[in-house]
This record gives C-alpha cells, sequence and structure tokens, in this order.
C-alpha cells in the first residue's frame, strides 16, 4: 500500500481539494482507496458526502481512543472508503499532551490495520491511503508524517507561498530524521493556476530550478519534484464541496477533472514503474 499525507501549514491552497480528488481519481481507475481526513474541519468528509458525526468512529477515535482504522472507515464511493474527522480532533493535541509516542499513534493503528486479514476496509486491502492533513505542522500534521511513505504539497502559485516551501521542506526533515526514516517527498502540484498571467510561470519556473539545482539537499525531499499536471484555476472545483461530490461527479466535463485525472495517473507512475498507467473504468 501507498501512503501519501497532502500537506501544507498555509490555509486555501487547495490541499482538501487536491486529497479528494485525487483519491478519487485514483478510485475511477480501479485502485481501492482509503481517505483519511485529519482536519478538524472535516472539509474532506464532507467533501465525499459523508456527514461529519454521522458515523460512530471517526478519526479522533482511532487517535484517542485505541479503534481500529478498519473500524472507522465509511464507504464513499466504489473503491474508496473515507475515516472521517469531526470536530473533536481540535482537542486532540490536549488529550494527548502527556502520552508517550503520540505522534506515531496513527502509524501504529496502520500496521495493526495492515496485518488485519479478511475485512474489505482492512489496510492490507488498499492500494493506497491519502490523509488529508490540517493547515498547520502541530500534532496532527506530524502524525500523518510519521505514518506515511510520502508527502504532496499543493502550492499555490505565488510568493508567499513559496515562502513557506522551505518551512515545509524543514518539517520534513525534522520527520525523516527522528521519527520516520522512510519519509520523503513526492512532489509539489501547482494548484488555482492560472497560465495567463507571468506570476504563475515564474512560481513554476523557480520551484523547477530548485528541485534541478545542484545544491546539497536533505535525502528526504531530494527526489522530489514538480508535477507537469497543474490545477487550473476553476470554479467547478469550488462549488462541489458543497455538493458532497467530487469533480468528477459534479463536473466530470470540466477543466478540473481532466486536471485531477491526469494528475492521479503522475501520482500513480511515480511508483517506479510497478503500475500500469491509470484507465477510467467508471
Amino acid at each position: 500500500m501507498r501512503s501519501i499525507a497532502v500537506a501544507n501549514q498555509k490555509g486555501g491552497v487547495g490541499k482538501t481539494t487536491t486529497s479528494v480528488n485525487l483519491a478519487m481519481a485514483l478510485a475511477r481507475a480501479g485502485r481501492r482507496v482509503c481517505l483519511v481526513d485529519l482536519d478538524p474541519q472535516a472539509h474532506a468528509t464532507l467533501h465525499v458526502g459523508v456527514a461529519p458525526g454521522s458515523h460512530s468512529v471517526s478519526a479522533y477515535d482511532v487517535l484517542v481512543s485505541g479503534a481500529s482504522l478498519a473500524s472507522a472507515c465509511v464507504a464513499a464511493g466504489e473503491n474508496l472508503h473515507v475515516v472521517p474527522a469531526h470536530i473533536d480532533l481540535s482537542a486532540v493535541e490536549v488529550t494527548l499532551a502527556g502520552r508517550r509516542g503520540r505522534e506515531a499513534i496513527l502509524r501504529q493503528r496502520m500496521e495493526e490495520c495492515a496485518a488485519c486479514n479478511g475485512s474489505a476496509a482492512a489496510g492490507a486491502n488498499f492500494d493506497y491511503m491519502v490523509i488529508d492533513c490540517p493547515p498547520s505542522l502541530g500534532l496532527l500534521s506530524l502524525n500523518a508524517m510519521a505514518a506515511v511513505e510520502e508527502v504532496l504539497l499543493p502550492l499555490q502559485p505565488h510568493f508567499l507561498a513559496l515562502h513557506g516551501l522551505s518551512k515545509l521542506l524543514e518539517t520534513i526533515e525534522l520527520v525523516a530524521e527522528h521519527v520516520n526514516p522512510r519519509l520523503r517527498l513526492l512532489g509539489i502540484v501547482l494548484c488555482m493556476y492560472e497560465s495567463g498571467t507571468r506570476l504563475a510561470g515564474e512560481v513554476g519556473r523557480d520551484v523547477q530550478n530548485f528541485f534541478e539545482s545542484g545544491q546539497q539537499r536533505h535525502v528526504a525531499w531530494a527526489g522530489g519534484r514538480l508535477f507537469q499536471t497543474k490545477i487550473r484555476r476553476n470554479i467547478r472545483l469550488a462549488e462541489a464541496p458543497s455538493f458532497g461530490q467530487s469533480i468528477f461527479d459534479y463536473a466530470p466535463d470540466s477543466h478540473g477533472a481532466a486536471d485531477y485525472a491526469a494528475l492521479g495517473t503522475e501520482v500513480d507512475q511515480a511508483a517506479a514503474g510497478v503500475r500500469e498507467p491509470l484507465r477510467d473504468v467508471a
């Protein structure tokens, strides 16, 4: 199973939109996907049509009460399950303040789930786990990075977003050095991209040049790249969550659907050629 955390400490950059629609793109192509919502706002949960609190077990119970990931999984479509968030997640840092190993609880739950047999929601039966992190670098994001093997960074193409990139890379370095040596940067995807603006092109080139430069870089992000797919600014992407639908259900012929389908193919092909390119089986 490939495990990917979608993270950025800045809000409004397309993080949840990317988490949901990447997960759906993979699911539509036949991959079995678990979407884990670790944001107390529960936007990813709402985005796939699941009401927060409608299921008796949430991500909060997984982290705090010892509930299994399998028990928290809710079917959200063909090949797609979601571990729903709840506002209770906002209290996780206080609740777990004195618990030893609190930064690795999600990793433990994933390991337990991977050892399960026979359950349709067991981690061993998923091809992908995609984790939507909150817009911060606190305990919830740390749990996600401690549990996964890859981090995907959505980035809005303006210079303030670039300014925060170094902090994100520094966090990945620290987690890789002290908590999860398997952690690697999968890449950066530009969201809300406007090809007609000079700024978008300049930011894209700056990110590309950064990763292609010969400067010394940390092993955790040395293999990072700027994805060729750029998620164009599209009003349909902003409208879809209010209907509890992915872009593929809400506006399948939109630029947003085309872009996230292409991103799904790029992410899938990044698995060292292990899989064939995605083919939509929906």
